[in-house]
C-alpha cells in the first residue's frame, strides 16, 4: 500500500533489513504485533492471550522484536508494577526489497512473506468456519471469492491503485468515529500473473 498523504496519518515503516524480517517471521510475533497495533499498549500477559503462548514466552518475542525496533516499552498505567509495550510502528509496516536484493534478503523475505501466509490462511479459515454463526447481514456482506483478470501490468497498477483508494477511508487508524455496528474487517488484496 502506498504511504498516506501528509498529515494523514502516521508513515508506514519500510523493512529492507533481513534481520527485522526473520525477527518478525514468526506466527506468535505476528499476532503480538498486530495486537498491539490495532489494540495499543499491553503487558505479557495480555498479548500471552493473543497468542497462545506462556506470559514468559512471550516477553521472550517481545524482547526480540524490540532489539529490532517493531516494538517499545511503553508508559505504565499508573501503579508501575507492570511492563506495558507498544507497537515501534504506528504507522504499519510494508517489506519493501527490491527486485535485484542479494539473497540473503530474498531469503528473509520468503521466511517472512511464508509466516504472514500460513497466519492469513489459517484466519481465513477460521472466519469460514463461524461464518454460519454470523448475522444475516454480515453473512451476505463476507466474501470469499476470486476473479480472474486480463490486464496489462500498468492497468493492474491501476486497479490496485483504485482499490487501495476505494479502502483508504475505512482504514482503522483513519476512521475516528466508526458507526456504533461497525466490526474490524480483514481486506486481503492479492494480484499477481498466473502464467
Amino acid at each position: 500500500m502506498s504511504d498516506p498523504r501528509p498529515g494523514d496519518e502516521p508513515a508506514r515503516l519500510h523493512i529492507r533489513d533481513p534481520g527485522v524480517m526473520r525477527a518478525l517471521a514468526h506466527q506468535a510475533r505476528l499476532a503480538i504485533l498486530e495486537h498491539l497495533m490495532i489494540g495499543g499498549p499491553a503487558t505479557a500477559t495480555e498479548c500471552a492471550k493473543v497468542c497462545g503462548l506462556s506470559p514468559s514466552a512471550t516477553s521472550y518475542h517481545l524482547r526480540a522484536m524490540a532489539k529490532v525496533g517493531l516494538v517499545e516499552q511503553a508508559p505504565g498505567r499508573g501503579d508501575g508494577r507492570e511492563r506495558l509495550w507498544r507497537s515501534g510502528i504506528p504507522g504499519g509496516l510494508l517489506v519493501d526489497t527490491d527486485q535485484g536484493a542479494d539473497p540473503e534478503v530474498r531469503a528473509a523475505e520468503a521466511e517472512l512473506v511464508d509466516a504472514f501466509l500460513i497466519r492469513e490462511e489459517t484466519r481465513t479459515r477460521q472466519a469460514l468456519g463461524r461464518r454460519q454463526q454470523e448475522s444475516p447481514e454480515w453473512y451476505q456482506a463476507s466474501a470469499f471469492d476470486q476473479t480472474t483478470l486480463v490486464l496489462t501490468a500498468e492497468e493492474l497498477a491501476e486497479v490496485v491503485g483504485r482499490v487501495r483508494e476505494l479502502l483508504r477511508p475505512y482504514v482503522r487508524s483513519r476512521r475516528a468515529d466508526p458507526p456504533l455496528d461497525a466490526r474490524t474487517v480483514l481486506v486481503m488484496l492479492r494480484a499477481f500473473p498466473t502464467d
